[in-house]
């Protein structure tokens, strides 16, 4: 079984390397992730940063991509993250998300905000079930809603960001 500290966190955003396209679709692939064919190639392109384990296998992916979500009226990141079965029950999916937050804030400081935030749908259900609280303080997400799905959504705001006014 693996332990929390054998693996390492790799930022692939807007530099995902073919090596690593590879493994991360294997890897989906051998998870029975549902993400094959062109939704493989068009998440590959949203990946920001993988988990490997000790040996180099991957172990998790974070995705995110650009929408403009109409409820909010705000353009934000969409989060996903998929993290293989020897895996989960851990820290992974949060130490994940904390990488991907600090990754994409810095991408949206550096680029003038092209997205205010982040926002998640949760689509897992022990998630949804153990997570009760409005305001979740590490990851500082704060619930908004359900989704058209019927699953809750998340949403996280970068510092210094401000609303769109629309065009």
């Amino acid at each position: 079984m693996p332990t929390d500290a054998a693996y390492q966190i790799i930022t692939d955003w807007q530099q995902l390397e073919a090596s690593a396209a590879e493994a991360i679709r294997a890897f989906w692939i051998g998870e029975n992730a549902s993400v094959v064919g062109d939704e493989a190639d068009r998440r590959l392109a949203q990946v920001v940063a993988h988990a490997q384990d000790g040996e180099g296998r991957i172990t998790a992916v974070a995705t995110a991509v650009p929408l403009l979500y109409p409820r909010l009226g705000q353009p934000m990141y969409y989060y996903r993250c998929f993290v293989g079965r020897a895996w989960r029950g851990r820290n992974l999916s949060r130490t994940l998300l904390r990488h991907t937050q600090a990754v994409l804030e810095a991408f949206a400081r550096e680029h003038d905000f092209p997205c205010i935030g982040i926002l998640l749908e949760l689509e897992n259900e022990e998630f949804a079930r153990v997570l009760q609280a409005p305001q979740w303080s590490v990851p500082a997400f704060t619930y908004i809603g359900k989704s058209e799905r019927g699953l809750d959504l998340r949403v996280w705001y970068f510092r210094d960001a401000r609303l769109k006014r629309p065009e």
